[in-house]
């Protein structure tokens, strides 16, 4: 059956909004909500039309839109399917593991390095140790719902806690570092986005070229000491931040 079916869809033909725009945020709405699950199949777009007294290129177009934020598929043989909600995630002193869960989103993680490194110059000004001192260097790939969502490279200082790679893949990585005592206070981030290289695509399951989110973060504990340097990218199609911003009185 249609799950749009027991959507209450319309549209306001009176409205300046155009047709196609109205339909794909109902529908978008009714993913965010979870009134349609991730799998489920859309009926057939004609059908859809018919139903709402529109074009069928104008529910074509409203499908396509949502295709296009990475919320639908197109499946050769099954049809239209609905993949997930886009993750919003809010800028705070949070990790993504706990923010993805939070969210519903079945984090899952796979450690791809576990090591220690000799600090570059830039690692070891984030981490105020002197240039070519050994640090750990974690790389993870994050996935929800099995899907990847982000590549996080993380340096910290030697001696902090132990880094067991079995731990890192079935927890966060800040909830490893409180449960050792660690009490992070604050942090210095920057958000930039860029195109994905090869190797970021093909690690990401996203197109050479394709648009990417990045975050660099210096993570500091209740003495100001630095206990983190996070370098993270993130498919923008899956993944957003959210900013919260006051004016200055």
């Amino acid at each position: 059956m249609d799950p749009t079916v027991s959507l209450h869809l319309g549209v306001d033909r009176n409205s300046p909004v155009p047709l196609y725009f109205q339909l794909s945020q109902q529908l978008e709405a009714a993913i965010e909500q979870g009134m349609l699950t991730p799998g489920s199949l859309l009926g057939n777009e004609i059908e859809l039309a018919a139903r709402l007294g529109l074009s069928r290129p104008t529910v074509r177009q409203a499908i396509q839109s949502l295709v296009d934020k990475g919320l639908l598929v197109r499946r050769r043989g099954v049809g239209t399917q609905v993949v997930h909600s886009q993750v919003r995630r809010p800028l705070e002193l949070s990790s993504l593991y706990d923010d993805l869960e939070a969210a519903g989103q079945r984090p899952a993680t796979r450690v791809l390095l576990n090591t220690l490194v000799s600090a570059s110059a830039e690692i070891a000004a984030a981490l105020a140790v002197p240039e070519g001192q050994e640090v750990h260097r974690i790389e993870r790939l994050r996935l929800a719902h099995g899907e990847p969502m982000a590549y996080l490279c993380n340096h910290l200082p030697t001696g902090l806690l132990t880094l067991d790679s079995g731990q890192l893949e079935s927890t966060g990585l800040y909830r490893l570092m409180r449960a050792a005592g660690i009490t992070l206070h604050s942090a210095r981030q920057s958000v930039g986005a860029r195109a994905a290289t090869l190797l970021e695509g093909e690690r990401l399951d996203e197109p050479e070229g394709a648009p990417l989110l990045t975050m660099e973060r210096t993570t500091f504990d209740d003495t100001g000491r630095a206990v983190e340097f996070g370098s993270h990218t993130y498919r923008a199609s899956r993944y957003s931040f959210e900013f919260q911003l006051l004016v200055r009185s």
